[in-house]
C-alpha cells in the first residue's frame, strides 16, 4: 500500500481503505477507538497496516482526501499524525490489549497474548502452528471456534489425514464441558498464557462441520468426505445435506447466478426448478431473458410430475457445477468460500 503514495507524499492511486486510514489518524484517539470496535478482524487489520502504510502522507494529501468529506471532520480533528504510540493505544482502546497485540503483531513486530477468545484476531498459519502438534481432539476443538472461512484455512494448511479427522470430530462434537475447556485453556496458555471464565460451551455439530467445509476447495472436499465415509457413512451423509444446497444459490448476487446459469444444462435446470420453491424461481428468472425464462417454465409445465430423486439429482449436479466455477473465481457463491468480487 506504501507504494500508493509517491515520495512526495502525494495520493497517486491512493485506495479506499489508505484514505480511511488517513481520517483515522486525523481522530482522536477514543473516537478512531470507538470506529474500530465495529470492525470486523479482517478490517481492523487491514485498516491498521493501511494507518503505518500512510505515516509519511504530508499536508497536501490530507486535504485532498479531507475534500472528499464533510467539511465539519475537517474543522473539529487535528493532525495526528503520532505513528506507533497513536496506533498502538487506539487499537488498544477499540479491542483491549489481548486482541490489540493480536493485531499489531501482524502489522508490526510486537508479541501477543491470549487464548480461545484470541484465536479470530490471529492469521490461519499462526493457528496451525500452534495446534498442529497436539491431539487431534484438541485440533477440533480449536478449529471448530473459528469462523468458518478462518478454520477451512487453518484446516487447508493441515496433512491430509489430521484434516479429515479434524471434520469428522467437529461433526461428531455437541457441548463441550468445563474440564474439557479447562484442558484446551492449558493447551492456549503454552502460548498466550491466559486465565478465563470457562463454561459448558455448546461447538462443533454437523451443521458446524458442513459449513466448514463449504470452504473447501472441491478436491479436498471430496478427499475429506471419502475419508469421513471410510469411518461413518451416515455422518459423511449428514455434513454432505448440510453443506451448500441448491437453495443457497438464491443467496448470491445476479451477475454470478447469470455467469453459472450460462454454463448449465437446460434439462437440468429444467429439473431443478420443479423441486425450488418460489423465491429462488423468480430469483433465477429474473437473472434471464424474458423470453428464456418463458421458455423454461414452459419446458416445466410440460415436464409434467417427476420423481424427486431425480430433481435433487439435477440439483446436486448444478451445484458441482458452481462450486467448480467458485473454485475457480468466475462466480462468487454466498455462503461459500472465495473473495467478494467488486
Amino acid at each position: 500500500m506504501v507504494e500508493a503514495i509517491d515520495d512526495q507524499g502525494n495520493p497517486e492511486g491512493l485506495t479506499g481503505t489508505q484514505k480511511s486510514a488517513i481520517l483515522m489518524m486525523l481522530l482522536g484517539e477514543e473516537e478512531a477507538a470507538a470506529i474500530l470496535k465495529n470492525l470486523s478482524p479482517k478490517e481492523v487489520q487491514h485498516l491498521g497496516s493501511a494507518m503505518y502504510s500512510v505515516q509519511a502522507a504530508d499536508q497536501e494529501t490530507v486535504n485532498e482526501v479531507l475534500d472528499e468529506f464533510l467539511e465539519i471532520i475537517k474543522k473539529q480533528t487535528s493532525l495526528g499524525m503520532g505513528g506507533g504510540n497513536y496506533i498502538r493505544n487506539v487499537l488498544i482502546r477499540a479491542l483491549g490489549n489481548d486482541k490489540a497485540q493480536s493485531v499489531l503483531s501482524r502489522i508490526t513486530p510486537p508479541s501477543s497474548e491470549r487464548p480461545i477468545e484470541i484465536l479470530d484476531w490471529m492469521d490461519a498459519r499462526s493457528i496451525a502452528e500452534l495446534v498442529q502438534d497436539e491431539h487431534p481432539q484438541i485440533v477440533a476443538l480449536v478449529v471448530s471456534y473459528l469462523d468458518f472461512g478462518l478454520a477451512s484455512d487453518v484446516l487447508s494448511l493441515f496433512g491430509p489425514e489430521l484434516q479429515s479427522e479434524v471434520i469428522l470430530r467437529i461433526a461428531t462434537l455437541e457441548t463441550v464441558d468445563p474440564e474439557a475447556l479447562r484442558e484446551l485453556e492449558q493447551v492456549m496458555q503454552k502460548k498466550f498464557q491466559a486465565n478465563t471464565s470457562l463454561r459448558s460451551s455448546q461447538v462443533g455439530g454437523v451443521k458446524a462441520a458442513a459449513k466448514i467445509m463449504n470452504f473447501t476447495k472441491e478436491a479436498m472436499e471430496k478427499r475429506i468426505l471419502n475419508d469421513v465415509k471410510k469411518v461413518d457413512k451416515d455422518l459423511m451423509q449428514a455434513i454432505q445435506d448440510n453443506m451448500f444446497t441448491f437453495d443457497n444459490l438464491g443467496m448470491s448476487d445476479d451477475r454470478s447466478l447469470q455467469t453459472l446459469l450460462r454454463s448449465l444444462e437446460a434439462e437440468d435446470l429444467v429439473l431443478a426448478l420443479k423441486g425450488a420453491d418460489d423465491v429462488l424461481r423468480e430469483k433465477l428468472f429474473g437473472c434471464m431473458s424474458t423470453r428464456a425464462a418463458a421458455n423454461l417454465q414452459d419446458e416445466m409445465e410440460a415436464l409434467g410430475p417427476i420423481r424427486l430423486t431425480e430433481v435433487q439429482n439435477a440439483q446436486k449436479r448444478i451445484i458441482a457445477v458452481a462450486r467448480k466455477m467458485s473454485d475457480e473465481g468466475s462466480i462468487v457463491l454466498a455462503g461459500r468460500g472465495g473473495e467478494e468480487m467488486v
